[in-house]
């Protein structure tokens, strides 16, 4: 449930003209600008027989019909003609660009992109270094020209993708002189950008989180009030409404272009670990050794909870509206349905077993990335590789792809907007703490190109695993 700070958040009234009554069961709506209670007088026109037929069958298909059934049948037609004809076939009422955008919203239209990729050469991997100690986080500019980057040091770098040039350094601080200091004075644990590009997120150790222009790196605001970490950040696509979550157990939803705290989620007995967001009003997250993953409606006040994983769950990430994947300390991916509460599908051992102190243990899952509404995923660990998967039909299966040579802990994973390059950030340890550390690593970020083969005419199919909701 939600709480603000002085009690819970009233929620605002709908007006009247945004609300429609019911119509009772079985009353037939009338014609336009005649009540159904209305006499009709024995001087009115007389009706043809055909006429009246039409008129009433009108009727009935409309009391038969709900506004609901019709939406389904509009979304299930408008599939059929998307699987029969891909793109080339608009959508029922509407042109096909504004009916792909509602399936891709509702994570119905699904990219085929994983059966294309080819096996990454090792000698395209571009290494880029900058950070002092171990990368922790990274995100791509919506353009897909620059990379963010942020380390246990404190630092944030600013990348140029295509010369691999840094084009702002915020050095890292001593602890106490965030006000003094222009950056971070603690690790940075995960950072966010908006989907226009203008504002980039970032939190720390401190439990602090600032707000700068991601074109001049100038920083614009600092935000208190976690009493822990800051761990996972994401904003809303489409908006500047940032979520944010903590090691307090807790998510906090923000307005960053208007500098202000909206409200606190609670839920999770356990540190959260990670967070993600897409254009709904909602995010979902990783609980640690709770053992849960969370879907948290905001404006209902309300959340969903997963159950799957054996270990701690310490990374997640949406693949598209309606699907999820999060990998575990116990060497297990899961990949979600929102609709469901258990794994639709889960590799246990994904990146296969370690000899630790003469025990044999499964290599953690310590960071993953979907390309977004597509079947590519792509999972770290330190098992001295990157791998790629592809989610099966209907998201009920996962089948490994390809093993890209990376050495160290993968501490974070994304794949560019256009899937034509994953990036990597990696460091001799963990993000969240120091249990082993891998001496020949670079403490760097790695972009690893991704080439596909040509694909066939119609690479994108609307997904099956489910029926469209009527919602």
């Amino acid at each position: 449930m939600a709480a603000a700070a002085g009690g819970r958040r009233a929620k605002a009234p709908r007006g009247a003209a945004g609300r429609r009554r019911p119509r009772a069961a079985g009353r037939p709506r009338a014609a336009a600008g005649r009540p159904v209670d209305e006499e009709v007088s024995s001087d009115s026109e007389p009706e043809s027989p055909s006429l009246g037929r039409r008129r009433r069958e009108a009727a009935e298909e409309e009391v038969e019909e709900t506004p609901q059934e019709k939406k389904l049948r509009l979304a299930k037609l408008y599939l059929e003609q998307l699987r029969q004809h891909g793109e080339s076939c608009p959508a029922p009422g509407a042109g096909a660009p504004a009916g792909r955008l509602r399936l891709e919203q509702k994570g119905r239209l699904q990219r085929l992109v994983a059966k294309d990729v080819q096996p990454p050469d090792p000698a395209s991997i571009r290494m880029l270094r900058g950070h002092q100690l171990p990368v922790t986080c990274l995100v791509i500019s919506p353009d897909d020209r620059f990379i963010f980057s942020a380390s246990k040091d404190g630092s944030l770098i600013k990348w140029e993708v295509e010369s691999g040039k840094r084009l702002c350094v915020v050095p890292g601080g001593k602890k106490g002189t965030e006000e003094r200091h222009m950056g971070h004075a603690s690790h940075v644990l995960c950072m966010a950008i908006s989907s226009d590009g203008k504002y980039l997120a970032t939190g720390d150790r401190n439990k602090l989180i600032m707000i700068w222009d991601a074109a001049t790196c100038k920083r614009l605001h600092i935000f208190t009030g976690h009493r822990d970490a800051v761990s996972g950040l994401s904003f809303r696509k489409g908006t500047h409404q940032l979520y944010s979550a903590s090691h307090d157990r807790c998510v906090k939803v923000w307005n960053v272009a208007e500098n202000a705290y909206v409200e606190t989620l609670f839920g999770h007995q356990d540190v959260i670990t990670g967070l993600d967001s897409l254009s709904r009003e909602c995010c979902v997250t990783a609980g640690g050794r709770d053992g849960t993953v969370r879907l948290w409606k905001i404006p209902e006040e309300s959340q969903l909870v997963f159950y799957g994983h054996q270990g701690s769950i310490d990374c997640i990430q949406l693949i598209n509206e309606e699907h999820m994947v999060s990998g575990a300390d116990d060497g297990s991916l899961a990949l979600w349905g929102l609709t469901k509460k258990k794994p639709l599908a889960l590799a246990r051992q994904a990146h296969g077993m370690q000899d630790a102190q003469g025990l044999q243990q499964p290599y953690w899952i310590s960071a993953v990335a979907a390309l977004r509404n597509s079947d590519l995923l792509a999972t770290g660990s330190h098992s001295a590789s990157v791998k790629l998967w592809k989610c099966g039909e209907g998201f009920r299966k996962l089948e490994p792809l390809w093993d890209i040579p990376l050495v160290g802990f993968v501490n974070s994973l994304k794949f560019s907007a256009a899937g034509d390059f994953l990036v990597a950030g990696l460091g001799q340890e963990h993000r969240l703490g120091r249990w082993w550390r891998v001496k020949e690593a670079k403490n760097g970020i790695c972009i690893i190109p991704l080439k596909r083969r040509a694909a066939a005419p119609s690479s994108e199919a609307p997904d099956s695993s489910e029926a469209p909701d009527s919602s």
